[in-house]
């Protein structure tokens, strides 16, 4: 990091092949030495993710209930208020103060590290979606208290916070929005005692809420299956990958695509590029691994259901009835990217070590927006994977960097970056990628 950094000053190194290749340099690092370890860690306190169903929409939002939304990327106190709301006491006190009983709603990237690891009950109650649905949360006048940890939460907030009558509160240190002054900044020796001051607030809310606002209700609300994670997806396989190497070395798997994606509304509706690629790659027989908020995006549009398996290609449909699992695997957030490292790791020692730039895998980013989706690309291209990005990103102004990326970037780690705006096109390119390893490989 220091020594990235310390190049991008003025008059360091103004050469931009060298620039590019410690940029994916970084990204291998941010990859294994802070995306899995963060996995990994959250896996011992939490849980390995397993699959389960979960509620998913804006239909899990009910106004005759305290509503909790933990929201951000950082899923810790999001824990420990669903720890403490299973407490029968904590349930009978929303209902003393007129409430049917308490929820914790999950948002966002916190949400789905939530969701991948614990299944849903009357408290964990479900998932609204990605960071663009907030503003539709917020004003559905159901919400109580939104905690806001590291990320994703807008500076518009507050307006809706007043609006609408919830608590907007703050949950870290990095967090702030104009004129709220509420916060309770998360330490984890005090975990619990901060979760029970944020009930307090959400109950004593709830009050005001129903006396003075009219919610918005009649919101879809339908299941996802979610809690694929490496370790899972091995024992669905009865330990070992054959399986899936078999059905891909029978073409019943032509590949397998990871949807590591944002979501932006700079050149399409919402979700619906990234909804519209996957649609398109299952019909083709490509089984998809998603992450991100891209993840959400495939959960409320029903793919990561096995009532979408009519949308498979006919083999894919087959093998997925088989082990009774959607076309699109939920895999977790956009710090998963690591772990779906791993796993392309292990498929390649049961392919005798074939170097990953051989196998028939893509990653594919429809709609990408963070800064964080910038790093995940970039570490795929270090890893050497064809990489397809949607929106054109903002570096057509340096033709060079433009051809050592999309061409010239295969001689060196193996990795090709697909720009394409038209969704035929882009999985044509994927797809045409996935043959060319596939005859490569000898399947």
């Amino acid at each position: 990091m220091m020594r990235a950094a310390s190049s991008c000053l003025t008059n360091v190194d103004g050469y931009y092949v060298s620039l590019a290749l410690k940029a994916m340099r970084l990204g291998v690092a941010m990859a294994y030495q802070s995306q899995l370890l963060n996995e990994y860690c959250q896996d011992i306190l939490f849980g390995t993710p397993r699959p389960h169903k979960m509620r998913v929409d804006l239909g899990v939002l009910d106004p005759d209930y305290v509503n909790v939304l933990p929201n951000g990327h950082e899923p810790f106190l999001g824990f420990a208020l669903i720890d403490l709301a299973r407490d029968p006491s904590w349930q009978e006190k929303a209902r003393a103060a007129g409430a049917k009983g308490l929820r914790i709603i999950a948002n966002i990237e916190t949400g789905q590290e939530i969701i991948q690891r614990w299944e849903m009950d009357d408290v964990l109650w479900g998932f609204t979606g990605n960071w663009i649905m907030q503003e539709a949360v917020l004003s559905s006048g159901c919400v109580d208290l939104f905690a806001c940890d590291m990320n994703c939460s807008m500076p518009v907030d507050p307006i809706y916070a007043r609006k609408y009558g919830f608590r907007l509160v703050p949950v870290s240190d990095l967090v702030a929005f104009e004129g709220v002054k509420e916060r309770v900044n998360y330490r984890p020796e005090k975990a619990g005692e901060q979760a029970s001051i944020l009930l307090e607030m959400a109950i004593d809310n709830f009050r005001e809420r129903k006396k003075n606002i009219k919610a918005a209700e009649g919101y879809p609300m339908k299941e996802a299956i979610v809690g694929f994670s490496s370790e899972s997806i091995l024992e669905a396989l009865g330990g070992t990958l054959e399986p899936l190497l078999d059905a891909i070395k029978q073409s019943k798997i032509k590949g397998v695509a990871g949807l590591v994606s944002c979501t932006t509304l700079r050149n399409t509706g919402q979700d619906s590029h990234s909804v519209a690629i996957a649609k398109e790659l299952i019909a083709n027989d490509i089984l998809i691994l998603s992450m991100g908020c891209g993840n959400a995006a495939m959960q409320l549009a029903g793919l990561c259901s096995t009532e979408s398996l009519p949308l498979a290609g006919e083999n894919l449909k087959e093998v997925c009835t088989s082990l009774g699992i959607p076309p699109v695997l939920s895999y977790g957030t956009c710090t998963d990217t690591g772990r779906l490292a791993d796993l392309l790791a292990s498929i390649s020692a049961a392919l005798g070590n074939a170097p990953i730039p051989d196998l028939p895998v893509v990653a594919a980013a429809p709609e990408y927006m963070e800064q964080k989706a910038t790093i995940d690309a970039l570490f795929a291209l270090a890893l050497g994977l064809y990489t397809y990005v949607n929106p054109v990103p903002t570096v057509t102004g340096a033709p060079n960097l433009v051809k050592l990326l999309t061409s010239e970037l295969s001689g060196i780690t193996g990795a090709t970056l697909s720009v394409e705006t038209d969704v035929k096109k882009a999985v044509e390119g994927m797809l045409k990628h996935i043959e060319s390893k596939r005859r490569k490989l000898g399947i």
